[in-house]
C-alpha cells in the first residue's frame, strides 16, 4: 500500500468512500445528505493543509486530510480526519493513514495534533489513535446524535509532539 498526495483523478474513488461514511451518520458530524460538490470542498484541502490517499494496485482504500487545526494563535497544532473503504476496514489502512499524517505534522513543525470530535462509539478508531500516542483530554456529553445509540459523547483527543 502506498500513501500519496491526492490527485484530481482520485475523486472518482474517494467520493464513494466519503459518501458511504457520511451517510452512515455514525462517525462524522457532516450532514448525511451532503452533496458531492460540498463533500469535495470539505475534503480536498489546499496548502498549508493537504489531502492524501492510500492506494493499492490502483484502488483507493482510504483517504485523510490534515493541516492546522485553527488559524492564527492556534495554527501550531495540527488536526486530521480519516475515511476508509468499508471493504478494508480493520486491515491497517486507517492506522497507516494516521501514522502518515502524524509524521507529516511533525516534519512540518506542528507542536501536536488535536482531534476535535471523535464519536465515543468509534472504539476501533479510538484504539488506533491511543496506540499512536493520542489521549482523550475531554468529552462533550450528548454532543453527537448517533442513528442507533441516540445522543452520545464526542471526545477531544490530543497527541503532544514535544
Amino acid at each position: 500500500m502506498e500513501i500519496r498526495e491526492y490527485r484530481e483523478d482520485d475523486w472518482a474513488q474517494v467520493w464513494p468512500i466519503v459518501r458511504e461514511v457520511v451517510r452512515a451518520a455514525d462517525t462524522y458530524t457532516y450532514d448525511p445528505d451532503l452533496t458531492e460538490e460540498t463533500a469535495r470542498g470539505l475534503w480536498v484541502d489546499e496548502p498549508p493543509s493537504r489531502t492524501v490517499v492510500a492506494v493499492e494496485d490502483g484502488r483507493v482504500l482510504g483517504t485523510a486530510k490534515t493541516g492546522p487545526n485553527r488559524g492564527g494563535p492556534g495554527s501550531h497544532v495540527a488536526t486530521a480526519s480519516f475515511m476508509v473503504d468499508k471493504e478494508v476496514r480493520g486491515k491497517g489502512v486507517g492506522s497507516a493513514l494516521c501514522a502518515h499524517v502524524l509524521d507529516w505534522a511533525r516534519e512540518q513543525g506542528f507542536a501536536g495534533m488535536q482531534f476535535n470530535a471523535v464519536v465515543e462509539s468509534n472504539v476501533a478508531g479510538i484504539r488506533v489513535y491511543e496506540r499512536l500516542g493520542f489521549e482523550i483530554v475531554g468529552t462533550v456529553p450528548g454532543a453527537f446524535e448517533h442513528p442507533t445509540l441516540g445522543r452520545i459523547g464526542l471526545h477531544v483527543m490530543y497527541c503532544d509532539f514535544d
